[in-house]
């Protein structure tokens, strides 16, 4: 495997800024919604928000899923339309009290992109808590899997044991190539507030990860993190998009944040994220100090 990039601390910042931003977007439009509203009407103002901050490009533009869409339930796997789903993308799905609920952005900031998820509920919701509550099991055994330089496959096919064990679907399966995570490159500053898109993926992002599988293939690594033979490996250094997704019968929940893998060890791009902030406050994360 050639000498893969590990961001320096001033393109880390660059990222760390583009993640909060992320989070600052999916905090903002949670605290305006209400029922009635669409996940169409949602990610629109997420779109909107983020552009308003600051983002030039992103990865792919906000995807919103309520209710039992938030498990993926009744769309079709995108490997049977062969990588295209249109039900994946936002529609007419209306917000309910107590239905659960999924934002996911990926915007990138002058050249650094994050890619997040975040879920929630406007009223309460019990089964999305303990979704909530266990997926702290995912984020510690993902990084203890990865500073012991355990092959990508190998903790991709752990964190569908752990789903297992609690009794969970894992619905990353139905994401694209079944993704647990993907590579995020650093992009030239070019210094334009917009860039191409198709099918709502930034194209200059998207270029980045298909050269990744074309190095990859030649090189024996894999920027798509899955259970795959190809992802058969230690972990290549560089920034990750980590998104394990449980689903347990209507309900789905996930959190997604950035990674970073050096030669000799990882980290969390960020603690201060808003699902490490939940399990501290309901004392959970003091397990994981």
């Amino acid at each position: 495997m050639s000498e893969a990039w590990i961001p320096s601390a001033e393109e880390l910042a660059g990222f760390r800024k583009a993640q909060r931003l992320a989070y600052d977007c999916a905090e903002a439009i949670t605290a305006e919604m209400k029922p009635g509203m669409t996940e169409r009407f949602v990610a629109a103002r997420m779109k909107e928000y983020l552009l308003d901050h600051g983002a030039d490009d992103c990865f792919h533009e906000p995807f919103a899923w309520f209710g039992d869409r938030t498990a993926f339930r009744g769309l079709i796997a995108f490997k049977q339309l062969g990588g295209f789903n249109p039900a994946f993308y936002p529609g007419l799905r209306r917000l309910e009290e107590n239905m659960p609920f999924i934002l996911d952005c990926a915007p990138t900031i002058q050249g650094c992109t994050a890619d997040i998820g975040y879920c929630g509920v406007i009223g309460r919701n019990a089964i999305l808590d303990r979704l909530m509550d266990d997926l702290i099991e995912y984020r510690q055994l993902i990084l203890e899997q990865v500073r012991a330089r355990r092959p990508l496959a190998e903790i991709s096919r752990a964190v569908d044991a752990l789903c297992a064990r609690h009794g969970y679907d894992p619905r990353h399966k139905a994401y694209p190539f079944e993704t647990l995570a993907h590579r995020i490159e650093k992009l030239k500053d070019d210094g334009k507030k917009s860039h191409l898109k198709i099918a709502n993926f930034g194209v200059r992002n998207i270029g980045e990860l298909l050269r990744d599988k074309i190095r990859g293939a030649r090189e024996g690594w894999n920027p798509i993190w899955n259970s795959s033979d190809a992802s058969n490996h230690v972990p290549t250094p560089g920034l990750w998009a980590v998104e394990p997704h449980l689903g347990f019968r209507e309900v789905g929940a996930k959190w997604e944040e950035l990674l970073v893998v050096t030669d000799t060890d990882a980290f969390w791009l960020d603690d201060d994220v808003p699902h490490v902030r939940r399990w501290a406050q309901r004392g959970l994360w003091k397990q994981a100090a």
